[in-house]
């Protein structure tokens, strides 16, 4: 098995098993909100004022899923057709899923062990992750592929910190006996945002490099096929 086509599947395995946890939340919640679940201090604010949260729930859930499929290379480029036509639905709905992201902290009351800290975090990354989507589908309007894909990748690596989060979480889940303060709590989803975004730009910035370095060993290959064998004659005018 080639590296590419361990990639294929690699990367969509690994990040929909990333994107599982938040997933599988995210569809419970949906349940109690379709069920009419008992209203409780934890749950009220959704059961209330559900809208943002629903479409937070299926926007970031379809752009997560459908979106790990856009990251394999050897599907990428035997199905481009495919490609433009699932990233029409990733792009708007990670989109979607930043901005009711952001609505939803303005609109529901902050929770425990939530504070201001985590509020002002999701504000900026759910900002940020919709910036990034935006420049990704001006760059790919204006044909400038590369700058599109890194521009995807810093969008999807914000939208999949839930996924990250949940293992940020477990030190302090650990270490407290399950007990979060609000700085706890602040570290550890900022945490999340931060591995992700540093993963995302140490992805971008190798891709120039391998490209390079294919690129100079195609050179030297070509230089070495063309050169003279020892001893031989020049060609004469």
């Amino acid at each position: 098995m080639t590296s590419s086509s361990r990639a294929d599947w690699l990367i969509p395995v690994s990040l929909l098993l990333l994107s599982a946890v938040p997933a599988i939340a995210g569809t419970v919640r949906l349940g109690e909100i379709a069920g009419g679940a008992a209203v409780t201090p934890e749950n009220t604010r959704f059961l209330t004022d559900p809208v943002p949260l629903v479409l937070h729930i299926v926007s970031a859930t379809v752009f997560c899923v459908l979106g790990a499929f856009q990251f394999a290379p050897g599907l990428r480029r035997r199905h481009l057709g495919w490609h433009r036509a699932s990233g029409r639905i990733v792009l708007p709905t990670g989109i979607v899923a930043a901005l009711t992201g952001v609505w939803m902290t303005f609109a529901y009351d902050i929770p425990a062990p939530d504070g201001v800290a985590v509020h002002l975090l999701r504000i900026l990354f759910g900002t940020a992750m919709a910036v990034a989507l935006v420049l990704a589908y001006v760059r790919v309007r204006r044909g400038d592929v590369a700058r599109h894909r890194a521009w995807m990748i810093r969008g999807y690596a914000i939208g999949q910190a839930a996924g990250t989060q949940v293992f940020t979480h477990l030190p302090w889940m650990v270490l407290a006996g399950g007990e979060l303060t609000e700085t706890s709590r602040a570290v550890a989803m900022g945490a999340g945002w931060v591995v992700n975004v540093a993963v995302a730009e140490w992805i971008i910035r190798r891709r120039p490099r391998r490209r390079s370095a294919r690129t100079a060993s195609a050179a030297v290959s070509t230089a070495a096929s063309t050169a003279p064998e020892p001893g031989a004659t020049p060609p004469t005018r």
